[in-house]
């Protein structure tokens, strides 16, 4: 991203996670691939240097730290390939519904151990059959005395088999026209009856960020887990959106970057009819291309993360980004392999992982036709 965004102590603190990653995370990805799930200590090692949920008051555990070291954590996990260790989905997509709308009992409970690594978190959206259109799901929350009883199953969660706190999106009032007004917010706790984790999802790429499905089964929670008011949570989802989009675009942004510099550097080694592949005409002009397209996606994310740093509306724009930068590095995945040749199909070089990684971007948090919807409805047409 721009520089006009970070300070010297951007930089520092960019030097020391990346060396983290490098000495923690990196050599550790193909075993936490083949078990399709990042062990708990890994997750208790990022907490004890300071990495997890940067941003809470120091009260909490956190150092109050701006959302621009967020960006850089992002961008370096991105660079990676780290993207399937879901810290960005912890610190700034689940966490910030408890610090934002939480009540001051359930931040003095919960939000500590999120920057220990003691509690890790999910969301639980999506159902069986209930993807993008959040107001049809069915998952329901009865309220009974003190008590809330809930009813139904999620899937694709990602963090589902390792998360110790889970917000559940469901349904407190049934009847509600239109549905959305009937749609809560509730924390479920590892261990509650009636909570079950489910199989752990194979997929396509990202295999070592456990994806499961989730099962509520007459599971009793305390009413007191209640997040912000009751029939509220569909606004809260909507506020948050923008963020948890503006983050898969900075990574998905990166990964588009650091795929396009290791076909260049392939490129120029490998060679073919006695010259080196990148002295072809027509792999030139691909790597020109490509080139071109990710500077237009930088410099178009690098306005969006300064309007959202500012605090401005940026529904509608990093709707257009997420689609648009997502389908982008898609192509970018697909003629990097190209490029490769026989070389990119093998599991040995770091693109074959990136191009099944990158899928799944143009699909989670808002897939590309859903987002042209969302800016379609903003455009009044």
């Amino acid at each position: 991203m721009s520089q006009k965004y970070f300070t010297e102590e951007h930089d520092i603190f960019r030097a020391s996670f990346r060396k983290y990653l490098e000495n923690e995370v990196v050599p550790y990805l193909d075993e936490w691939e083949e078990k399709r799930e990042v062990p708990r200590s890994a997750w208790k090692k990022v907490g004890e240097q300071g990495f997890l949920c940067p941003g809470l008051e120091e009260k909490y555990g956190g150092s109050e730290a701006g959302f621009e070291y967020s960006i850089v954590m992002a961008e370096e996990m991105s660079r990676a390939r780290a993207m399937g260790f879901a810290i960005s989905l912890h610190n700034d997509i689940v966490v910030p519904y408890i610090d934002s709308y939480g009540t001051e009992a359930q931040k003095d409970k919960w939000l500590p151990g999120c920057t220990t690594g003691d509690i890790v978190t999910a969301i639980a959206m999506t159902e069986p059959g209930a993807g993008s259109d959040l107001q049809a799901i069915r998952t329901k929350a009865v309220r009974e005395g003190d008590t809330y009883v809930l009813n139904g199953q999620k899937t694709f969660i990602s963090n589902g088999i390792c998360c110790d706190l889970v917000i559940v999106v469901c349904k407190t009032d049934l009847d509600a026209r239109p549905a959305h007004k009937g749609m809560s917010l509730i924390v479920v706790e590892d261990g509650t009856p009636g909570f079950v984790k489910g199989q752990k999802l194979k997929k396509m790429g990202l295999d070592f960020q456990d994806t499961a499905e989730l099962i509520f089964e007459d599971c009793v929670v305390p009413a007191e887990n209640l997040i912000g008011q009751e029939g509220k949570g569909f606004v809260y989802l909507m506020d948050k959106l923008q963020q948890e989009r503006l983050m898969v675009v900075i990574r998905v942004q990166s990964a588009a970057e650091v795929m396009l510099e290791q076909t260049i550097k392939y490129c120029k080694e490998r060679e073919a009819f006695g010259r080196p592949i990148s002295r072809f005409q027509h792999n030139t002009f691909k790597l020109v291309e490509m080139a071109t397209e990710i500077q237009l996606g930088k410099t178009f994310l690098d306005d969006l993360i300064a309007d959202h740093l500012a605090g401005k509306d940026i529904v509608k724009k990093v709707s257009m980004a997420k689609w648009w930068i997502a389908e982008m590095a898609n192509r970018v995945a697909y003629d990097c392999v190209q490029l490769h040749g026989g070389y990119g199909f093998m599991e040995e070089y770091p693109i074959c992982k990136w191009y099944r990684d990158i899928r799944a971007s143009t699909i989670y948090a808002g897939t590309t036709e859903i987002m042209k919807t969302v800016i379609a409805k903003m455009m009044g047409i």
